[in-house]
Formats: C-alpha cells, structure tokens, sequence
C-alpha cells in the first residue's frame, strides 16, 4: 500500500483500496459558508446563480474570488459545482440542438458514430467531435454558444488560460440504461492493470490535466437521468483503480446523488470525480447533453517529432536484434517507448472508435505486435497507414 506519510511515493495497486477509507472521504457534508457565492447547497453540491454573478466575471476582483472558490470546490471538496443558467439565452441552445439534431440523423443514415465509451453501439446517439462539426455547419451559431463567459470561467478556474476544447454530444433516448461508475480521462480511459503502472504522484496529478462538463440541452429531471454523482470522491488516492472494483462501485450505487437540471445550465466536476449517467426511465425526454473535456494547454511536448517515419525506419533493426538476441523483451520495450507514440488520443472518434474498450490502438500497440509476430516492413507500413487514415481529423 501507499501512505500519504510517504507522499504517495511508489504505486497504487489493489491492496491500496479501502472501502472504509473511501466511505470516510465520501460521508461528508459540504457547509454553506465554504462557498459564500454559491445561492444554495443541494446533496453536497453547491449551485451557483449565474443570473447574479455574471456581473462578478467583468470585475477583476470579485472574478478572482469566485474563481478561485470554483478551484477550491473542483480540488479539495466537493469536487463538482452546478452553472444555474449558464446560457442566460437559451435559443441558443435550441440553435445548437437543431444543429445536431440533423448530424445524428445523417450519422445514423450512415451507419457513422459507431463505438461508445460505455454504451452498447445504438443505446444511444453520439457525436464524437461535435465541436468542430458544430463550428463547421453553423459558424455563427458556434460563436455565440461558446461565446459563453460563465463556460470560460469555468475552465480558467481549474486549468488556467489557454486551455483546449473538445466536446462530444449525448443524447440518451427513454428506456437508456446507467453507466457504471467511472472516473474520465486520462487514467479512467486505462483498464486498472495499465493505471497500476503509473506512479501514484502521476494518478494525483492527472485530475489537474482535464475538467469534465456538461451543458443541458434540455429540461432534465431526475427520471430523464441526469448525471449521477458522488460528491467528494475526487479525494479518493487509488480511486482510477478503485472504479473498477465491485465494492466500490456498489457503495457508489448506495450513495451517489443526482440533480435535476433545466436547459442552459452546466455541471463542471472533477475527472476524478466518481460518476455516472444515470439511466432515462422517462417516458418521452430525449436526453442530450454537450459534454465538455476542457484540456489544460501543458499536456503537450516541446519537439514536434515524425514518430511514424523513426517506427518504419528502426523496425527492421528491431526485427534483427530480436532475432540475433541482442535485445531483450525489456530492452525492445524501451526502444519501442522511446519512438513510438504510445498514447491514442488525441484521434478521430468517428473513425477510430475506442471498440472493445475505452482507448484504441496506438502507434506503440502496433509497433509491439509487429515486433512480437515478425511482420515484414511491408506489413508495418500498412498498419501505420491504416491508423493514420482512422485518425485523420
């Protein structure tokens, strides 16, 4: 186990999960007087009046103050604040909705969008990269909805200026079944044997990486199955490997809360946050919400490397050392870390879905398969030029 006396020194693995501990962090209560511009505390979220304090953003000071009430909120305690009103005018929003509404039907006639997170393909409508699509088929109506002070405050809070905006649509129709709990991106996209190979200070600090959002696009009462939440669990150490285990995720299902929303208010949370959408038993609520991933502007090297052209040109080498002896499983692992891209994202969701799992293949998946099975050059170059075609924006 890791000790918060040892500064999470080392790694997290299953014998650092404790129920009792997780119990402790997720029984407490969020008082009033911690967040003084919040109007209201419901079920340990605090609701925040964007009406009265969208004069607040235009002031340098009290911007400051509620900022950083927001930070403290994402980081420290309940891990989730609620926008009421957001979108102070929700034709706006109508505007969007219509827009999407259209790319759904032209997705569906094109058997396009295939592979969801965590929904059976069909469950429900999705759009990967509704920002761009948005922003491509309605110029005008992109700008005016994130021409939104209240969302940009939102993400300065938590990762500072020049942050990075994706965003995805969901449209959960009645009969949508629940998520199960999970914590987001980046090591909630990892299965629990790959986040236990990161170092615990790495699973602390990747919640700062990314904020988590959500705007309503509609009036979401409980049954329509807003998101479900369980406030405080952001402060949670082995929480990225915790969501995958059954004890935690049933105290989940015993505890977590939901909030009904109306049209044109946002959620933001913590990624780490453990959360769910909630399953729609209403009998007619097309539920659809723009979920917002807000990246921070750090998550980027500092060289632009052709990393494709150094796999191609060092697998022929790797194929002979193996073969010769010369390097061992280890040794060829490193290699193929120090050349290939390892991580997927960022990718084109609609055709380079995550199927089978949360997170596709990346150059470095592929590049150890061919080095395992003895692909031919040839072989490489085609898989590589696959994975470029399905990551093309």
């Amino acid at each position: 186990m890791v000790h918060q006396e040892l500064g999470y020194v080392g790694y997290f693995d299953r014998e650092s999960c404790d129920l009792d501990e997780f119990k402790v962090l997720t029984s407490q209560n969020l008082m009033p007087n911690a967040v003084p511009h919040a109007a209201l505390v419901e079920k340990n979220v605090p609701i925040y009046d964007m009406h009265a304090l969208r004069p607040a953003l235009e002031k340098a000071d009290q911007r400051k103050a509620l900022l950083a009430e927001w930070a403290r909120v994402l980081d420290k305690s309940a891990g989730v604040i609620v926008l009421k009103g957001a979108f102070a005018d929700t034709s706006v929003i109508d505007r969007a909705t219509g827009v999407f509404q259209q790319i759904i039907k032209e997705e569906r006639e094109g058997a396009s969008g295939e592979g969801d997170h965590f929904a059976a393909s069909g469950a429900n409508d999705r759009i990967w990269n509704a920002l761009q699509k948005q922003c491509m088929r309605d110029p005008e109506g992109f700008a005016l909805y994130f021409g939104n002070v209240a969302i940009a405050a939102a993400c300065e809070a938590w990762l500072g200026p020049n942050y990075q905006m994706t965003a995805q649509i969901n449209q959960v129709r009645p009969g949508g079944k629940a998520q199960q709990a999970h914590r987001d991106y980046h090591l909630g996209f990892q299965t629990a044997d790959n986040a236990a190979r990161y170092p615990a200070h790495a699973h602390l600090v990747t919640a700062s990486l990314t904020l988590q959002g959500a705007v309503a696009h509609c009036d979401m009462p409980v049954e329509s199955g807003p998101t479900k939440l369980l406030p405080f669990s952001q402060l949670y150490p082995p929480g990225y490997l915790a969501f995958h285990d059954e004890a935690h995720r049933a105290c989940f299902e015993e505890n977590y809360i939901q909030l009904p929303l109306e049209k044109g208010d946002a959620v933001f949370f913590n990624p780490a946050l453990f959360h769910a959408a909630g399953e729609n038993s209403s009998a007619n609520i097309q539920r659809m919400a723009n979920l917002l991933q807000i990246s921070s502007a750090f998550g980027r090297a500092m060289e632009m490397i052709d990393r494709r052209t150094m796999s191609q040109a060092v697998f022929p080498s790797l194929i002979a050392l193996k073969q010769r002896g010369a390097l061992s499983a280890g040794e060829l692992d490193a290699v193929i870390a120090a050349t290939a891209e390892g991580y997927p994202f960022p990718t084109n969701l609609d055709t380079d879905p995550p199927v089978g799992g949360n997170a596709p293949d990346s150059q470095a998946d592929i590049m150890r398969r061919a080095v395992s099975a003895g692909w031919t050059d040839a072989q490489l170059a085609e898989a590589f030029s696959a994975l470029q075609t399905r990551q093309a924006a």
